[in-house]
């Protein structure tokens, strides 16, 4: 599972999975010791705390994944940052998005070729949940 995960980021660890009937739920975490405030650009090393984020990826043989990234807060040490803490981000996923950016970009790729709701109804069978509105939503964000 590590080189599946390894193909999202290469700095993420894989920690484990779960399998039902619909979905496969992964857990991973972070291998970095640090990260870089998004506000000043400074490195910290000072964790503060740690929280669950989970979001959607591709699906995986047509079971819906979801990813249950274990992620850490830090303190900002910059004593002039506007922002005393800060999450960790990743290349693969906006900020605050519940969707991965492969994913977002396989919903656009099918939605240019056929109607919003066809588009949801042939996604949603293929393991990615998703409704016309985001489908709409989506193109004009990305127009």
């Amino acid at each position: 599972m590590q080189w599946l995960v390894s193909m999202l980021d290469p700095e993420l660890l894989y920690l484990s999975h779960e399998l039902t009937d619909t979905e496969v739920t992964i857990h991973v975490q972070s291998k970095q010791s640090s990260a870089t405030c998004p506000y000043c650009g400074t490195s910290s090393m000072k964790v503060h705390s740690q929280y669950v984020r989970e979001f959607h990826d591709l699906a995986i043989q047509g079971l819906q994944t979801k990813i249950c990234l274990h992620n850490k807060k830090y303190f900002c040490i910059n004593p002039d940052c506007p922002k005393r803490t800060f999450a960790q981000r990743f290349d693969f996923i906006a900020y605050k998005a519940k969707k991965t950016d492969r994913v977002q970009i396989e919903i656009l790729r099918v939605a240019m070729e056929m109607s919003s709701v066809s588009a949801s109804d042939y996604l949603r069978n293929h393991g990615i949940e998703v409704s016309k509105s985001v489908i709409c939503e989506l193109i004009k964000k990305n127009a």
